[in-house]
């Protein structure tokens, strides 16, 4: 009968133990990513969109060319810029845009058209609505 009320009484001092340590943990609202090191806010989501497309058109070093790989570029940061508006209309209450990567490669060939191959990511932080 000792044994079983000292069971109990070890089993109700656990119980209490645990219910004060969560009761702690559930004011936090900052989750520390590893890796990254930063905080991110309770409902955030990191979102990642990436793009591949082809320009047609010269690819060595002329100034024509050199205007085609800027305009290929401007396409990847203006679909980055207007991301946040779209997440935002979505699925979004706030949005930061963390990253974007842009990778051209020259496409030559007999049987390929003349262009760049372009490859495009970007990274974002959002608050969930």
């Amino acid at each position: 009968m000792k044994a079983r009320s000292l069971l109990v009484s070890a089993a109700l001092g656990m119980l209490v133990m645990t219910a004060s340590a969560m009761a702690q943990s559930l004011g936090q609202r900052a989750i520390v990513e590893q890796g990254g090191g930063a905080l991110r806010q309770e409902g955030s989501v990191r979102m990642q969109t990436s793009i591949n497309f082809f320009v047609a058109g010269p690819s060595g070093d002329s100034e024509e060319a050199l205007k085609l790989r800027e305009r290929a570029r401007r396409a990847v940061y203006e679909m980055a810029a207007r991301e946040c508006d779209l997440l935002r209309e979505v699925i979004a209450r706030d949005c930061r845009l963390e990253s974007v990567n842009t990778s051209i490669n020259r496409q030559l060939g007999p049987q390929q058209a003349e262009g760049f191959n372009i490859n495009g990511s970007m990274a974002f932080q959002i608050t969930l609505k």
